[in-house]
């Protein structure tokens, strides 16, 4: 019928999420699976996405309809202080490492005419703390990479948006002491910190039921900068 929404993407379709070994990682690979798609979510083993010639050599064998960009790690230290060698791997690994990786799906997308490319980027993108420069200008280069190709795709029917999920008590973070911690969640509106099942929840709906987004960043939790 004419004018009417298209098929609900992705039931059933393969999704790759990269960085699957950390906290929201394994927690989107259980939500996608139980919402019945066929997952994979390597983790820096199976997939380095520093790599190159190893990420086109995965996504020649893999053509995901939904790929998550979530790699990634941090190197927190004043820029005065922070050897070259880990702002190089900050940026290889959460912003050229995407960037491979959405260069190589989406050959198959291409091909497709459709797919989905979601970037998870991070609050510290917009509103970064000190100390905290490799990884804020790894992650804000993610929103001009998703906007960018969210153009350059658009007309093969290809998706791309970005999700900050917020403030996680994931592995990453459990090293703060509970005096930042107390911090970080007076900033909240709220008063309370998201959590990787509602971001899985929220990327399931994004992917499924909103076909005509792309080219958004969407932010998860209460924080208002």
């Amino acid at each position: 019928m004419m004018g009417s929404p298209p098929t609900l993407h992705g039931v059933g379709g393969l999704v790759v999420i990269t960085g699957g070994e950390g906290g929201l990682g394994r927690t989107l690979h259980a939500a996608f699976e139980e919402a019945g798609h066929a997952v994979l979510a390597p983790g820096r083993r199976e997939l380095d996405v520093t790599q190159p010639d190893a990420v086109r050599d995965f996504f020649r064998r893999h053509e995901p309809e939904l790929l998550v960009c979530n790699a990634g790690i941090t190197r927190d230290a004043p820029l005065a202080r922070l050897e070259e060698a880990a702002w190089d791997e900050v940026l290889a690994v959460n912003l050229r490492g995407a960037a491979h990786c959405a260069a190589a799906a989406s050959r198959s997308m291409l091909r497709a005419r459709c797919g989905h490319i979601v970037f998870i980027s991070s609050f510290s993108a917009l509103h970064p703390p000190a100390g905290q420069a490799a990884y804020a200008a790894a992650k804000s280069g993610l929103l001009g990479l998703s906007k960018s190709l969210a153009r350059e795709l658009g007309p093969a029917g290809i998706r791309v948006n970005t999700i900050l999920p917020g403030f996680l008590e994931t592995p990453m973070t459990a090293g703060l002491s509970e005096v930042r911690r107390e911090q970080v969640r007076r900033d909240h509106a709220l008063g309370r910190f998201n959590t990787p099942d509602a971001v899985a929840m929220f990327l399931i709906h994004l992917h499924r039921h909103l076909p005509h987004t792309s080219g958004q960043t969407f932010q998860l939790d209460s924080r208002i900068g």
